[in-house]
């Protein structure tokens, strides 16, 4: 079970990437509902003066990727046997 545990929560991060990456190029979810990458892909035509637009959901997908990198390498390292004495 710890396997399955752990293998989850180290590819919600890919996850969330591949879905913020295809909303960017167009090819995600429909327009009505939101997403990092469609904020993100709305930013770039302001980009020189409303950059901020850009950077805060830039900063979001970064912020989330590392918190279930993090989550999932904490998961790894509490379930595994050979680290306990």
């Amino acid at each position: 079970m710890s396997v399955i545990i752990i293998s989850t929560a180290l590819q919600i991060p890919s996850a969330i990437f591949t879905e913020s990456f295809l909303s960017f190029i167009g090819l995600g979810v429909s327009i009505p509902m939101p997403s990092l990458g469609s904020l993100a892909s709305d930013a770039l035509g302001g980009i020189y003066s409303y950059s901020y637009r850009l950077v805060i959901p830039a900063l979001f997908i970064w912020l989330i990727v590392l918190s279930f990198n993090l989550l999932g390498d904490g998961l790894r390292d509490a379930f595994d046997p050979k680290l306990k004495k």
